[in-house]
């Protein structure tokens, strides 16, 4: 600041270095101020020579987008002419390799139209160094030019598919509807064609000249449903997703704002895409909880954003599900949405039969030590004697989730987490899911020195190498976090089951959402227990959605299929609602519990989360802020109290669940009420440096 002067008496050590930088230097960037303090923790010091009125801070955005630049090689046009190019070639004594790669250019030339560097020097196998003597000899010549990263095709639209009268009728009804509510839920049993119907209304509204994002909870899902629609609407179609660099992010961003791209197919961050025109929001699998945000913030979910910036284009929004969130699913028996019901499959192929494999006393022989109970081995046996897959279920990823001391019971735990730690056998590490910290594996117990561990409770890798020991000759492949990082390695996993090429699939959820397989006969479930035993109150509707669409991967065409549920329960109500598929008896059930204790959708949660690394001060913290909305809430208040997991990175965690009732007065006098009581907590010295989190609508 040029009025301060250059007295700097009254500064501190550290804030006279930052000044004195300063004169020699009228800005400073924060990693430059780093370097001259020798520390990461500099804004203590900043904010203290901004009070003084030493110096301010502001802010630039940089353009960081560089546009994608390919080379390519041309004739010089001297040579244009067959004359010239005939003399030159007649008169050519010299460089037989620079010949061999004009000779390879003048027939790409012919067959490609334009020819890039790189196909010329991969097809003539020729050097840098002899295109280089090409264009020094000004017989050949360079040019950069920009080109698109997202793949170019044609802009036809080819709908060649008519609907069954089941699934016209649901479209008519679809249609009416969308005249009287602005969201629609169909809610249609898994293979019983909802894309179809989906890419009849897309076809509507882009040939009013209007946009459609057409959403999925998962990655995974893209690569399919991508196909099927580029097959009807061709380069109409962008993707969207957090795989792609920055820079294809860029140029979807600006053809969206343009109006170029007219569908856009992401997952739930598209849905804060600049479109100009928008008709149409497909929230497809809107049941699933990956459309929630949890880390960092904001904490949105993308179908309830959807269904609110639409209404802001006065867009129609359609939510899609065989197992409907009981959220979703109330709001349209009642009236708020449209509702539409699909309940039978393509073809007229049944649901899969479904039979539930009491597996306690084939566990309880085997002392925990097996996951594949004889009938499942036997099943299995008899569908790839037939030549078809199967796809195995298991919602725990790594080798073991947990190994325990055969001696005196110790489990292994991070020790920033209070989480026992996975062992992953690929890269022979014990590893925490919360955090990310890596171990060296177990030698010794730390409690007693004994040496022998039991592993307990099998993730997909000890699944995946069970299989291989049981079916020596079956092709076998593993789908979870840990096997599809890369860009496109769900594609490449899932075009080589849709091949063929792989005989059993196991994997986590990653294989329940959505995916299309044709020649699949059998699907099994390892562990229904572990879907069942949350203690959460929506486990029994996320169990039921989860068997249930795992099932409906089984018998998609002409064959039936079967599916295999084992569970030391039998007997349990969820499996034998699965059993029958019978998704309105599971809502019946449900709603009436969730209405007698006030959770949603008779309410909205806000789920506030404390967090610091002394345990006293975070329980101290979070009565403190408890206690000032009780006067005004105390009815609603649960808590607060430590979560199941209540130290992850080295933070201790207490939390507060709040249940307001769903009009707007009560939330936005809440929503006040918690931010004051925030800043009187962090005027408490004692709690300056508590982290609150606060998560509505948690799921």
């Amino acid at each position: 600041n040029d009025e301060y002067g250059d007295d700097f008496s009254l500064l501190d050590h550290d804030e006279y270095l930052v000044a004195e930088a300063l004169l020699i230097k009228k800005e400073l960037k924060l990693t430059e101020v780093q370097q001259v303090l020798d520390s990461s923790h500099v804004y203590p010091v900043i904010n203290r020579l901004i009070q003084k009125k030493v110096c301010f801070v502001w802010e630039a955005l940089k353009q960081t987008y560089s546009p994608k630049k390919e080379t390519y090689v041309l004739l010089n046009p001297e040579y244009s002419s067959d004359e010239k190019l005939s003399e030159l070639l007649n008169n050519w004594t010299k460089a037989p390799k620079q010949m061999e790669l004009l000779l390879s250019y003048l027939h790409l030339i012919k067959t490609e139209g334009e020819v890039t560097k790189t196909s010329l020097l991969k097809k003539s196998n020729a050097s840098d160094a002899q295109l280089k003597g090409l264009v020094d000899k000004e017989i050949l010549r360079i040019e950069k030019r920009v080109i698109d990263r997202l793949q170019y095709l044609p802009k036809d639209i080819k709908i060649d598919f008519e609907l069954t009268a089941l699934q016209q009728e649901v479209l008519e009804k679809t249609q009416q509807l969308f005249t009287e509510k602005q969201v629609c839920l169909l809610h249609g049993i898994t293979s019983s064609g909802k894309t179809l119907i989906y890419i009849k209304l897309i076809e509507q509204i882009i040939r009013q000249g209007k946009q459609v994002l057409y959403m999925l909870p998962e990655i995974a899902l893209t690569s399919q449903i991508i196909r099927r629609l580029r097959k009807h609407f061709g380069g109409h179609i962008g993707i969207y997703h957090s795989k792609f660099s920055q820079n294809e992010r860029v140029e979807i961003w600006n053809k969206v704002k343009s109006g170029e791209l007219k569908i856009v197919l992401g997952a739930r961050s598209s849905v804060f895409l600049p479109f100009q025109n928008l008709g149409l929001i497909i929230c497809d699998e809107e049941h699933d909880t990956s459309y929630k945000q949890h880390d960092p913030a904001p904490r949105y979910n993308g179908r309830d954003a959807a269904i609110y910036f639409a209404s802001l284009f006065g867009a129609k929004t359609l939510l899609g599900s065989a197992t409907p969130s009981l959220e979703s699913y109330h709001n349209a028996i009642t009236g708020k949405y449209g509702l539409t019901e699909l309940m039978q499959r393509f073809g007229d192929v049944q649901l899969p039969p479904i039979e539930i494999i009491d597996t306690k006393k084939v566990f309880q022989k085997e002392k925990g030590k097996v996951m594949l109970s004889p009938p499942l081995i036997d099943a299995v046996n008899e569908v790839l004697a037939r030549q078809r897959q199967v796809i195995l279920f298991q919602n725990r990823r790594g080798y073991t989730p947990y190994q325990v001391c055969n001696a005196c019971g110790w489990i292994p735990q991070c020790k920033y987490c209070d989480v026992s730690l996975t062992y992953h056998k690929f890269s022979n590490k014990l590893i925490c899911h919360y955090c990310g910290t890596t171990y060296a594996p177990l030698v010794t117990c730390a409690a007693c020195g004994n040496h022998n561990f039991i592993q307990r409770n099998f993730g997909t890798e000890k699944i995946e190498e069970l299989l291989v020991e049981q079916f020596p000759n079956a092709k076998i492949a593993r789908m979870d976090i840990d096997t599809v990082r890369g860009k496109n390695a769900h594609d490449v996993l899932i075009q080589q089951f849709e091949q063929q090429r792989i005989d059993i699939l196991v994997g986590t959820q990653m294989v329940v959402k959505g995916l299309d397989f044709d020649n699949v006969d059998l699907v099994g479930i390892l562990d229904a227990d572990g879907l069942l035993s949350f203690a959460d109150f929506r486990v029994n509707e996320r169990a039921f959605q989860l068997m249930e669409q795992v099932s409906g991967r089984a018998g998609r065409k002409e064959a039936t299929g079967k599916v295999l549920i084992q569970t030391i329960q039998p007997t349990h109500p969820v499996l034998q609602l699965v059993k029958e598929h019978d998704y309105k008896k599971l809502y019946t059930e449900e709603i009436e519990k969730r209405k007698q204790f006030f959770y949603p959708p008779f309410s909205r949660l806000i789920h506030v989360t404390f967090k610091h690394k002394i345990k006293e001060v975070v329980e101290k913290a979070s009565h403190f802020f408890a206690d000032g909305l009780k006067v005004k809430y105390g009815q609603y208040l649960v808590g607060p109290a430590e979560p199941v997991i209540n130290r992850i990175r080295n933070q201790h965690l207490m939390e507060l669940l709040i249940k307001l009732p769903r009009d707007s007065k009560t939330i936005a006098n809440c929503k006040k009420d918690m931010l004051e009581q925030v800043a009187l907590l962090h005027q408490h010295k004692s709690f300056k440096s508590v982290t609150i989190m606060n998560n509505v609508d948690v799921v």
